[in-house]
């Protein structure tokens, strides 16, 4: 999984969570150093005085609230692995089960093989069949797409998929994720829950057969943008540790 955060990217994690309470202390800091130059000329050693006090008071805060910090998250950090573990099975079963029930992925194995090299080998074809996905254009993408997944039963599917990612990101510890991460989860959600919605716009094709071009073009369009998104979205999740089987 992911690498352990380092001392400086625990510092830049740390001023990403600075509370407003703190926010305010340190601007109270910069306003009197401000105010101890002003009097410099009246009285110079007055001035030194507070601005060696004034920046030694700063560092204890900073310190401090950093340690504080720095311990509240090492002690959550089974919870934090806990959420990566999630995250990684979510997006792992949502391309296992795009890349069956869209693109209908088929791979060849051979059965000599033992069981783990076998699924080894199917993750390693799947890993280069969406690597092929992503390098298409959204036209030559929309060809690979069989219709026959516009179905109720796929429309549940990524329904619970994308419900399962907003789950994630409502967790009370999801404040422990990162920014990028939060961000990619919710575009993620937002185009799982459009390719629902490309599904419902098809399926009025068979209520409404005189317009059966626009409903299923309109769709197929809408829904080829959306695995496009998700494809890419995938990948990248997969790059940054978060792809493995379930336990």
């Amino acid at each position: 999984m992911k690498k352990r955060k380092g001392v400086f990217a625990q510092i830049k994690s740390y001023f990403n969570r600075i509370t407003g309470a703190v926010l305010l202390v340190y601007i109270a800091v910069l306003m009197g150093i401000g105010v101890a130059l002003l009097i410099k000329p009246l009285h110079e050693e007055l001035s030194l005085n507070l601005v060696s006090e004034i920046i030694g008071a700063a560092f204890i805060i900073f310190v401090i609230d950093f340690l504080l910090v720095r311990s509240k998250t090492k002690r959550w950090q089974i919870v934090q692995n806990q959420i990566d573990y999630l995250i990684a099975r979510t997006i792992s079963r949502l391309r296992d089960g795009m890349t069956a029930r869209v693109f209908s992925f088929n791979p060849l194995v051979s059965d000599a093989l033992p069981e783990e090299e076998i699924l080894e080998d199917i993750r390693k074809q799947r890993e280069e069949f969406l690597s092929e996905l992503n390098q298409l254009s959204e036209d030559e993408l929309s060809k690979r797409i069989n219709l026959a997944f516009f179905t109720e039963d796929n429309y549940e599917y990524f329904n619970e998929k994308a419900d399962e990612i907003w789950n994630i990101l409502n967790m009370k510890y999801s404040e422990y994720l990162e920014p990028e991460l939060v961000s990619l989860l919710m575009d993620n959600h937002t185009h799982l829950k459009d390719v629902c919605a490309h599904i419902r716009f098809f399926k009025k094709s068979e209520k409404f057969p005189k317009e059966k071009e626009y409903y299923q073009a309109t769709g197929l369009k809408g829904v080829t943008h959306s695995f496009k998104q998700i494809i890419r979205i995938v990948i990248q999740l997969k790059e940054e540790g978060y792809s493995r089987p379930a336990k």
